[in-house]
């Protein structure tokens, strides 16, 4: 059962666990879940997704449960309309506040620009010594991708230095082997916490949040920081 954080009649919203796949992929041959037929399932409908989250990323992920809503919610993603909010678990002290304007390449090779803005919420040092470093830094941050392009968030950290722990490909493969053999922990770090959008039909404003998953408050304990 997925747990559903937003429902109406045009719309429903979960809260994904990381490692799920939104539907089925070529590239993702292993996963025979997906949240998409789970969702389907559970409501006895069709649904048609919103828009996407990474298979490691967990959060707010939206559908549609007509046609019409999912056009009209893809158009307001497509035209970064929609308010998202991200939380990340990155290596380093990132700085109180930072925007990054750095374009990212689609998979033809086309340059499109790309911008996010963040604020750090918290850091932590711990006495575990990595590479030449004699302690190991870390925070947690708040993320506001203002467009949405893929891999968007994992490509830009990793641009300034601040990577997200467990993100294999973008990622630093010392700190993700740190965590797995630390304390068993391969899940990538990132977490959509909320979405505020108007809405397709009624024109309301709606605004959800998720709750973080246990892996991420797992993370949040060993760092010292409270919920």
């Amino acid at each position: 059962m997925l747990d559903i954080l937003y429902q109406d009649d045009d719309l429903v919203a979960i809260n994904k666990p990381h490692g799920l796949l939104v539907h089925r992929s070529s590239i993702a041959n292993d996963a025979t879940e997906f949240a998409l037929q789970i969702l389907r399932d559970q409501l006895n409908q069709k649904v048609f997704p919103a828009h996407r989250l990474d298979r490691k990323t967990g959060g707010v992920l939206l559908f549609a449960l007509n046609k019409e809503a999912e056009v009209m919610m893809q158009q307001q993603f497509q035209g970064n309309l929609v308010d998202k909010k991200y939380l990340a678990f990155v290596r380093g002290y990132t700085p109180d506040e930072e925007e990054i304007d750095y374009p990212l390449r689609k998979e033809n090779g086309t340059l499109q620009e790309a911008f996010t803005k963040y604020k750090t919420l918290a850091r932590a040092e711990l006495d575990i010594p990595l590479g030449n470093h004699p302690t190991s830094r870390y925070s947690l941050v708040e993320a506001h991708p203002k467009t949405g392009r893929m891999h968007q968030l994992r490509k830009h950290f990793a641009h300034v230095f601040h990577p997200i722990i467990g993100d294999r490909t973008h990622g630093c493969n010392k700190q993700n082997k740190l965590f797995k053999e630390q304390w068993e922990l391969d899940t990538m770090l990132l977490h959509a916490s909320e979405l505020t959008f108007t809405h397709p039909l009624t024109k309301m404003e709606v605004h959800i949040k998720a709750p973080l998953h246990n892996e991420f408050l797992r993370v949040m304990e060993i760092m010292g920081w409270s919920r």
